[in-house]
């Protein structure tokens, strides 16, 4: 690498297609908000001459931007696909949001990516590699995906391109942190008033060649006898880091024992190296400046990617079944193969409608064709969600997307990425296989949305248009599930954080039309008798004709949690009528659903019904349905009512350093600890039962507690018993509002 022509053959104005799988390769870019990932993709887009200036295309708009949303938030908010070409090779450039929040839309580029780079900021220093960042470097190093290391910003005034690759070295490399060693060293020009070197080149170790970027585009030049020194100890170490992961063991001998390897046998294994994902380079970047043709760092990268990162050939076949659940075994990357896609994002266009965006891991994918689409749903995590889902749909025009141009492709191959239009069953995460062989891949792990935003429509005509807005939303976005609270009769949106909430209420309004309103949520609380209570209910009117006659004596008393409603029958000497006992149950139970004190439901008490009276005329099937009710009214208005609030069992896997922290929050918000386990990686799972009613803006409060290295799990255990001030202030509230 670095020796490579600068020569490319430019593909702006047209789609980029791939005839083999080998002469694809696709790359996530990751790192937090504001590192500089889009910044980076459109300075390749520009040294692959995939555009006409500086990050734009043909209609003036940045080749990266496609929602309007991110326009005016400033900042990428979704996946984000740019196909440009190198030497030959189609590079798939997957760009993904750094805000927690979007992470649904990270996981879905890791998922259609062969390789990652890794974006580090300069400018923040070694805090500029963030606790999320580490997480995903760990999972993408427990599938073995290749990575290598971006450093950008190397223009800000106090960044230290040797102080952030020992940073990465040590954050990345773990146990051996010659495993992350920088392929160049930056050549610093002359320092300003401030003091600062601007960075104009790079040396390369391997090549040790010089390539100067100070005249706005490449330059190769040899070193002079100042800058040999400067690489020789760099050399050294990448050399011995090369090497040792070498398949030819006498490498590391012949090089101790003095001899000079020849630079393509260097070259050769540290490709291999990177391909295996058992070495990780490290290389800095920066974008073009004005007027020039190539920003720095570029060319070194775009070769990197074609000569380094592995071909869609080399990823081991996706697992797959039928949709029944028999395993079936499909050949890696095989363009002729059966056709196994999967959709890894799905958006809207308001003039094209919906685009999914496809991984095609087997087969081939042609527009025109008829294709069967199989979907897990979200049922398998344990929440609401579509179920196991199937139909066949035409699959329409395949593009390419660039910027917000859409260009037109013939085919999709095994191992390439395209946009298909107007797949109106296909859900994000959905496989398409051929209609007459159907297959099913395992979907990837999507977090569990765990902010709750309980909304309703603001006016009647957004009624009608809301049941459709949010399925069409959620069908976009597996990170959003939609529930229909049964307990507390409301519409909740559960997301990932307020940004993400922010981005479905917008999307809702600007794409959809539908306008709402969002409410306070509402955790499902329920009430129970403290203490045993007698009552009667006496329903007695009589008015012209036929009267109501009906009265019953109950006795309420409380159960074990868990028992709900139980009522039994003491009547004796047909006090009240056989065929009017069902009456009285029913009674009772309608009014334990709307509650005897707040309008919360009745749970887990036992109703006898004693005695009563009955007339021959006026007694019937609703006067005895109305005395139940009233007579179990009575009976709670003579007893002491417990609120019962829903608990749940919280696990939280958090840095060892941020334990107290979240132990102390959990104190606050009335948890009770059970248990902590160490996790590997330096963390600890803090088991806890906590109230639901505490726990409503947890997702966003442990991502600040933890400076986003934590995350949690909630499950439902049990209704219990409400403290007294708590349950006093509700009851307040719930006076004032009266």
């Amino acid at each position: 690498m670095g020796d490579k022509a600068n020569a490319h053959p430019g593909a702006a104005g047209r789609a980029l297609t791939a005839d083999h799988p080998a002469s694809v390769r696709n790359v996530v870019l990751v790192g937090h908000s504001g590192c500089g990932k889009t910044t980076l993709v459109e300075a390749l887009a520009l040294t692959a001459g995939a555009v006409n200036r500086a990050g734009r295309v043909e209609d003036g708009t940045a080749v990266s931007d496609y929602d309007e949303i991110e326009h005016r938030q400033q900042r990428s908010i979704q996946l984000s696909l740019v196909p440009v070409e190198w030497g030959g090779i189609k590079i798939n450039l997957l760009d993904t949001p750094g805000y927690a929040d979007f992470v649904g839309e990270l996981r879905a580029g890791l998922r259609a990516a062969d390789a990652a780079l890794f974006v580090v900021s300069a400018a923040e220093g070694t805090q500029g590699i963030s606790g999320a960042t580490r997480m995903v470097w760990d999972e993408c190093a427990a599938v073995g995906m290749p990575r290598a290391i971006v450093i950008t910003h190397l223009e800000a005034a106090r960044a230290d391109f040797e102080q952030m690759t020992r940073a990465c070295a040590e954050t990345f490399g773990g146990d051996d942190p010659d495993a992350v060693l920088p392929l160049y060293l930056p050549l610093h020009g002359q320092a300003g008033a401030d003091g600062h070197a601007p960075v104009q080149g790079l040396i390369g170790l391997l090549s040790q060649k010089v390539f100067d970027y100070s005249s706005g585009e490449r330059k190769e030049r040899p070193p002079s006898g100042e800058e040999l020194p400067l690489i020789a100890e760099a050399r050294d170490r990448l050399i011995e880091g090369i090497i040792a992961e070498s398949e030819d063991e006498s490498l590391m001998d012949r090089y101790l024992g003095g001899e000079e390897l020849d630079f393509k046998t260097l070259v050769s294994d540290l490709e291999t190296a990177v391909a295996r994902g058992i070495f990780h380079p490290v290389l800095a970047a920066a974008p073009a400046a004005e007027g020039a043709k190539q920003g720095l760092g570029t060319v070194e990268l775009l070769e990197l990617i074609t000569g380094g990162f592995p071909t869609p050939l080399e990823r081991p076949a996706p697992e797959v079944t039928t949709p029944s659940g028999a395993p079936r075994e499909v050949a890696a990357c095989d363009p002729e193969g059966p056709l196994v896609a999967e959709v890894v994002k799905t958006s809207s266009d308001p003039y094209v409608g919906r685009i999914s965006l496809v991984r095609v891991f087997s087969g081939t994918l042609r527009p025109d064709e008829t294709v069967h689409v199989s979907g897990h749903g979200l049922s398998d995590r344990g929440h609401e969600g579509r179920a196991l889902h199937e139909a066949d749909e035409r699959i329409g025009a395949l593009s390419s997307p660039f910027g917000k141009q859409q260009r037109t492709l013939g085919k999709a191959i095994a191992g390439d990425l395209a946009c298909v239009a107007k797949l109106s069953r296909a859900e994000t995460g959905d496989t398409l296989s051929a209609k007459d062989n159907p297959l099913l891949m395992e979907p990837w792990t999507m977090p569990d949305p765990l902010l709750p935003l309980a909304i309703q429509a603001h006016s009647k005509p957004d009624e009608d248009k809301l049941s459709q807005g949010l399925s069409r939303l959620v069908a976009e976005d597996p990170t959003m599930r939609l529930e229909q609270n049964q307990s507390t009769h409301q519409v909740v949106l559960w997301c990932l954080g307020e940004a993400h909430a922010d981005v479905a209420l917008e999307r809702l309004r600007n794409r959809f039309g539908v306008q709402v309103d969002v409410v306070p949520h509402k955790v499902s609380l329920r009430e129970t008798f403290a203490g045993r209570s007698a009552a009667r209910g006496r329903h007695v009117k009589q008015s012209g004709g036929h009267g109501q006659f009906a009265i019953c004596e109950i006795e309420v008393e409380p159960l074990p949690g868990g028992a709900g409603i139980e009522f039994v029958d003491k009547v004796v000497g047909g006090a009240v009528p056989r065929q009017f006992i069902p009456s009285v149950e029913k009674g009772v139970r309608a009014q334990a659903v709307r509650g005897v004190a707040l309008g919360y439901p009745l749970v887990d008490v036992r109703i006898t019904l004693l005695d009563g009276k009955a007339h021959s005329v006026d007694s019937s099937d609703a006067a005895f349905q109305t005395a139940g009710a009233l007579a179990l009214r009575e009976a709670a208005s003579g007893a002491t009512i417990h609120l019962l609030e829903p608990v749940s069992e919280v696990q939280i896997l958090v840095a060892d350093d941020y334990v107290g922290a979240v132990m102390s929050d959990l104190s606050g918000r009335r948890g009770r600890v059970v248990g902590t386990e160490q996790s590997p990686g330096g963390r600890t799972l803090v088991r806890a039962e906590v109230p639901e009613i505490e726990i409503g803006r947890y997702a966003v409060d442990l991502r600040s507690l933890s400076h986003g290295t934590g995350r949690f799990s909630r499950r439902y255990a049990r209704h219990e018993p409400m403290p007294a001030q708590q349950a006093a202030k509700l009851r307040e509230e719930a006076g004032s509002s009266g």
